[in-house]
């Protein structure tokens, strides 16, 4: 299935005999025992005709009508994995999909549908069913709709879409649980893939029955002048906070639109604004973005837009479809003076980790003044060998996250850990003070600590230098893309770059790189520089010397404090730019001792690193001439950045052949990281 973020919905025949079906399947006509596509390879299909396993067996152990039916089952994921494509793309008209399923009591089932024909290109709806009688429908992580569905025996399912107005509703057993809009307005294809995720609250069980699926299309029938409102894009954040109100119109009409009114209304005030001239033609979209944006204010409230005045012409043909409205949650409260930390691990070698950079400009811009992301770079040109230490061995792989020095999750997931955070009030806040002599590029910063609460233990403080705009003419700056059109079809947009469109890899001469971390002082775990016992009110005072390295922009570059506590996590942070920090001006207190800066792919110790043979398909020998005596460690990262293998040796020196066993490494692209001492060089493995 190759991803987690797809939906189906099914429906039984019976339901809908007023209309005419276009596609009706039982099973009843296949060989029991058999693959579903093997015998019916017009209609159906796997996600990759060439990977055996990926059909689907026909079975005659249960079925909700005649005597056969598909059984899925997997621990974990697969391999079925089977698609069904519609008889054409559909964006307009009532499109209902309906299917029965069986899920086996404490396991769970899903399915999706997909935007277009391309298969992984983008999902419009994941439908999971999990273990305990939940049913989710979501796309791209965002839910939509949460019920529950009855385990251990059959029950219908049917969605029901309108896809010209974008109104989706699910049925279970002709019962209606809802309905939604969705921003993907069009659906190409239904998969079927057996999963329960534990990322979604499942067990990782899955095993369900699906029998009598069925889909029709009623086309749409469109008056000449209609604009209506499809979609209107969810707020959340912090209270007080002030956010963007932005919504779907489209063309209903068969007639071109050229201008409208456009109106949002939140907390009793309405904001209206006009568009036009334009020429948006019939079924066409169009995105807006209020000039004026909304201030969040406590209490779950409705936020509704209306389009009006359709080319000047007053009302138009339909007014059911000129308003939606959603309800935006209560925003939360963050704790007094509290600032949270994202550290990211991240490497321009790691082909995923653009989906990384793209997270941490989203929390950058959408929580500013709330949130400081920092992101760690490993293995290139930008790597701090103690952060790129101390953040690797709290994470399983890359691009990873680590909020406040939390659970280890994927940058994608880092909004949820902070809206957990940011309403915690800190034992403690900080502000900054410093020195700064651009001739010598040397920086003295003075952190300040004021307790609001008395504490004890073993508190800690660290100071971390992060720059923006920063950009390198070397191949090590080169960023490796995997959401390339060359490789994958999974967009990815932000962090200045369209990268489904952009190379792999991207030139070092078009990546610009934010929040590097250049320096942390004195080290990941910080300095025990606090008493064991504190109290309201006190104030502490620490003094951090760093030498900018020439090629750092100090006008881009901010402090941050980390204040850890006893457990390691980050109890609070802060953030200052340079120039802020000189201008609020250096007090003097005690000094945290920094050592000398280290530099990851600086003038390596590694002379030499070789790998043969490559391709490879059992075993592999990696050559390694060292200038000096040093400890060595081997990391194996597959695709998505996790490691596969891990092997540290002692003491070596000259050059040395290490054997490795991949046999039971997926067929693939493989990283290969060999750090000697604070050097690291890397190579591409590919395993046949």
């Amino acid at each position: 299935m190759k991803n987690f973020t797809l939906i189906l919905l099914l429906i039984s025949a019976a339901s809908f005999s007023s209309k005419a079906q276009i596609f009706t399947d039982n099973f009843d006509s296949y060989t029991v025992g058999q693959g579903l596509v093997a015998q019916n390879p017009t209609d159906w299909d796997t996600w990759t005709p060439s990977t055996p396993g990926e059909d689907v067996l026909v079975s005659d152990a249960n079925s909700n009508s005649g005597n056969n039916s598909l059984y899925f089952s997997s621990v974990g994921g697969g391999p079925e994995d089977i698609i069904l494509r519609f008889d054409q793309v559909y964006n307009s008209g009532n499109f209902t999909l309906e299917a029965n399923f069986y899920v086996e009591s404490g396991k769970g089932a899903y399915f999706n549908l997909q935007e277009t024909f391309v298969v992984g290109g983008v999902w419009a709806i994941d439908c999971f069913m999990l273990d305990d009688g939940t049913l989710k429908l979501s796309n791209s992580s965002t839910p939509y709709l949460t019920t529950v569905y009855p385990t251990g025996q059959w029950f219908n399912l049917r969605l029901e879409i309108d896809l010209t107005a974008n109104v989706w509703e699910l049925f279970l057993d002709n019962v209606s649980q809802g309905s939604f809009s969705n921003p993907t307005g069009s659906i190409g294809i239904l998969d079927l893939y057996p999963t329960n995720p534990t990322s979604e609250g499942g067990n990782n069980q899955s095993g369900f029955y699906v029998d009598d699926v069925s889909y029709d299309h009623i086309p749409a029938s469109l008056p000449p002048v209609n604009g209506g409102v499809t979609f209107v894009n969810a707020i959340s954040g912090i209270l007080g906070q002030s956010l963007d109100v932005s919504g779907t119109v489209r063309n209903l009409g068969s007639d071109p639109i050229t201008s409208f009114d456009i109106e949002y209304e939140y907390n009793g005030v309405p904001v209206a604004e006009s568009v036009g001239p334009i020429t948006l033609a019939s079924l066409a979209t169009y995105d807006h973005t209020f000039s004026t944006p909304v201030t969040l204010v406590a209490g779950a409230n409705p936020l509704s837009i209306t389009i009006s005045n359709v080319n000047g012409a007053g009302p138009d043909a339909d007014a059911s479809d000129d308003m939606k409205t959603i309800t935006v949650d209560d925003p939360v409260v963050p704790g007094a003076g509290k600032l949270v930390i994202g550290e990211e691990g991240t490497g321009t070698w790691c082909g995923w980790c653009p989906r990384g950079a793209v997270a941490m400009e989203e929390m950058a811009t959408k929580y500013d003044g709330f949130w400081q992301g920092i992101a760690v770079h490993n293995a290139d040109p930008m790597a701090v060998a103690d952060y790129d230490a101390g953040l690797g061995a709290l994470i399983s792989g890359y691009p990873s996250a680590i909020v406040d020095r939390g659970a280890d999750i994927d940058p994608s997931a880092m909004e949820i850990d902070f809206l957990q955070r940011i309403v915690i009030d800190p034992m403690a806040t900080m502000s900054t003070g410093a020195n700064f002599n651009a001739t010598t590029g040397v920086l003295d910063v003075s952190l300040t600590v004021d307790w609001a609460s008395s504490t004890s233990g073993s508190y800690k403080i660290a100071c971390v230098l992060v720059e923006d705009g920063v950009t390198g003419t070397g191949s090590g700056y080169a960023q490796s893309n995997y959401y390339s059109f060359s490789s994958n079809d999974i967009p990815l947009v932000g962090a200045g770059l369209d990268w489904q469109a952009a190379a792999n890899p991207v030139p070092a001469s078009l990546m610009v790189y934010d929040h590097v971390a250049r320096a942390i002082c004195p080290g990941f775990d910080g300095h025990a520089g606090f008493p064991g016992s504190i109290s309201a009110s006190d104030q502490h005072v620490f003094n951090f010397e760093f030498t900018l390295d020439a090629s750092w922009d100090d006008t881009k570059m901010h402090i941050v404090g980390l204040l850890i506590d006893p457990s390691g996590r980050i109890d609070n942070g802060s953030t200052s730019s340079v120039a802020d920090a000189v201008a609020a001006g250096f007090t003097a207190g005690d000094i945290v001792s920094c050592g000398a800066p280290t530099v990851i792919n600086g003038v390596s110790s590694i002379r030499t690193l070789e790998i043969f043979p490559n391709p490879a398909r059992t075993n592999v020998t990696l050559k390694i001439g060292l200038e000096e005596s040093n400890n060595v460690i081997v990391d194996v990262f597959d695709i998505s950045g996790k490691i596969v293998a891990s092997q540290a040796y002692d003491q070596l020196e000259g050059t040395h052949f290490l054997d490795m066993d991949i046999s039971g490494f997926a067929s693939g692209m493989y990283t290969v990281n060999v750090q000697a001492g604070e050097f690291i060089t890397t190579r591409s493995l590919v395993v046949e």
